[in-house]
C-alpha cells in the first residue's frame, strides 16, 4: 500500500540506503529519508510518491538512535556534499562495510568476510579539491542535496585548510574584481608541497587576468590560476579548453616517496593520506618479487604504476586519456623510473597487445571494467589481480564475472577516502583458482 503524497506517516528506519539516507517500510512499502538513522522511529511527511518507493521529510523523531552525533557543519543536510555527519564515525565506517558485504551478496552472490573499513587518517579537512559554482551575486557556494539550486557557503569542513584559505582569498577579491563570466572556481591544493592550483571556469573566452594576479598575488603557495572556457550548458564543470592566465599550469605533489604533475584536469585522489594506505596495500596484495610484468589499467598519471615499478620488473600501464598519458610520462621522467611503459588507449583493445601479464591492477572509474576488457584479462590468466574500486556495485559484477572465468576472490579490504560521505572505496585480491 503506497502513501499519499502530503500524508504524515510513523516508520522505523532499518537501515541506509546507498546514498546516505534512511530507509524504512511503511505498510510493506519503502521509504526514503533523508537525515533518518537505523533504529529511529520518526513521524514522516510524504513529498513524492513512485512505484516502487516513496521519499518523505524528517518531522520528529520519536526516538533517537544512540549513534547520532552532531554536525559540525552548519548547512549539512541543505548541502549535498557530505550525506553521513549525522553518525558517529565507527558506524560510518561501518555502514560502508556493510555496503560492500550487500552489494557482493546480492549482486555476485559472493560470501566473503570483507574486512572492517579502514578510518582516514583525517575524517575533516582531508579533501584537496574543491569545485565551487558562482552565484549570480558572485558567491561561491555548493549546489543543495540533489538539486541545482546553490548554497553559499561560508567554510567547507571536509576541504583542506590551506585550501579553505585560498577559497577565503578568491571570495574576497570577488568583491573587489568581479568577473561576470565566471560559473566555477576550482581549487586543487597539493598538500605534502603546499602548493595551490586554481581554475576559473568561464561562458566565455574573455581572459580574468585582473582577477587572476589578483588571486596569484594574494598567497605564495598559490603557483598558478587558470582559465577554462566551457559555453556549454549542463553538469560537466569543465571543457578542454584550458589557458594559463598566471604563474605555472601545473603544480607537484608528493605521495608514497615519489613526485607526481597535478593537472587542473588529471585526477588525482582527493585524500592523499588515505591513498597512500590503499596504494601499500595495494602493493602487498600484488605480492611482488622484482621479476613480474605488471598491468596497471586505467592508471591516470601513473601514480600507481610508477609505485608498483619499484617493485617489479616491469609496468604497463593503460590509459585512455592522452593528456593523463603525457602526464604519466613526465612522472617516470621526474621520478627517474624507467621500468614502466605508458599506452594511450581503451583498455578493451589496448589489452589485445599485451601477451604476458603476471600480476594486474584494475583502478576503473565508477563504472567499472567492460566485461571484453575482463574477459581478455583472464584468457591472459594473470596470477593475480588487484582490483580497486570506488563503487561496490560494479565491482560485484565485475568480480562475478571474474569468478566465472576461473579467479577466486581472496580479499575485499574498504577504505574510507571520503569520511562524513557514503562513498567506500576497496581494494580486492583474486587468485586463479588451481
Amino acid at each position: 500500500m503506497k502513501p499519499d503524497l502530503g500524508q504524515e506517516i510513523e516508520l522505523t528506519i532499518d537501515r541506509l540506503g546507498i546514498n546516505g539516507e534512511g530507509v524504512g517500510q511503511w505498510r510493506g512499502f519503502t521509504v526514503f529519508v533523508f537525515g533518518a538513522l537505523p533504529t529511529e522511529r520518526i513521524i514522516a511527511k510524504v513529498y513524492e510518491v513512485r512505484k516502487n518507493f516513496a521519499r518523505a521529510k524528517i518531522l520528529e523523531r520519536l526516538d533517537t538512535s544512540p549513534h547520532r552525533a552532531e554536525p559540525p557543519c552548519p548547512l549539512f543536510g541543505r548541502c549535498g556534499g557530505c550525506q553521513l555527519m549525522h553518525l558517529s564515525y565507527e558506524q560510518q565506517l561501518r555502514a560502508k562495510q556493510q555496503r560492500v558485504v550487500d552489494a557482493l551478496k546480492r549482486i555476485a552472490k559472493i560470501d566473503i568476510d570483507v574486512a572492517p573499513c579502514i578510518p582516514s587518517p583525517q575524517r575533516l579537512a582531508y579533501r584537496n579539491k574543491i569545485q565551487l559554482p558562482v552565484s549570480a551575486n558572485l558567491r561561491l557556494g555548493l549546489y543543495a542535496h540533489n538539486t541545482h539550486d546553490l548554497i553559499e557557503i561560508e567554510k567547507c569542513y571536509i576541504h583542506c585548510e590551506l585550501g579553505e584559505r585560498v577559497f577565503q582569498q578568491v571570495q574576497e577579491l570577488l568583491k573587489k574584481h568581479p568577473a561576470g563570466n565566471l560559473r566555477h572556481v576550482l581549487i586543487k591544493t597539493a598538500v605534502h608541497t603546499q602548493q595551490v592550483l586554481v581554475i576559473l571556469v568561464t561562458h566565455t573566452n574573455e581572459p580574468l587576468t585582473v582577477l587572476a594576479e589578483a588571486i596569484f598575488e594574494s598567497m605564495p603557495e598559490i603557483k598558478g590560476v587558470m582559465q577554462n572556457i566551457n559555453p556549454a550548458e549542463g553538469n560537466v564543470v569543465l571543457s578542454n579548453h584550458f589557458g594559463t592566465l598566471v604563474g605555472k599550469g601545473a603544480i607537484e605533489e608528493r605521495l608514497c616517496n615519489l613526485t607526481f604533475k597535478v593537472s587542473p584536469a588529471s585526477f588525482f585522489q582527493v585524500n592523499p593520506a588515505q591513498a597512500e594506505n590503499l596504494y601499500q596495500k595495494v602493493v602487498q596484495l600484488a605480492h611482488l618479487t622484482g621479476d613480474e610484468r605488471v598491468l596497471d589499467a586505467y592508471c591516470g598519471v601513473g601514480t600507481l604504476s610508477l609505485i608498483l615499478a619499484q617493485h617489479a620488473k616491469e609496468v604497463v600501464g593503460i590509459e585512455s586519456v592522452a593528456a593523463a598519458i603525457e602526464d604519466a610520462k613526465e612522472n617516470a621522467q621526474r621520478n627517474q623510473i624507467h621500468n614502466a611503459k605508458f599506452i594511450c588507449g581503451l583498455a578493451e583493445e589496448s589489452i589485445n597487445t599485451l601477451e604476458k601479464i603476471d600480476v594486474a591492477v584494475l583502478n576503473p572509474p565508477r563504472k567499472g571494467c567492460e566485461s571484453s576488457f575482463l574477459e581478455k584479462l583472464a584468457h591472459l590468466k594473470p596470477k593475480r589481480i588487484v582490483y580497486v574500486s570506488c563503487d561496490p556495485a560494479t565491482l560485484a559484477r565485475d568480480l562475478q564475472l571474474l569468478t566465472q572465468k576461473g579467479y577466486t576472490v581472496n580479499t575485499v579490504q574498504p577504505f574510507d577516502m571520503f569520511p562524513q560521505t557514503m562513498h567506500v572505496e576497496s581494494v580486492s585480491l583474486l587468485v586463479i583458482s588451481g
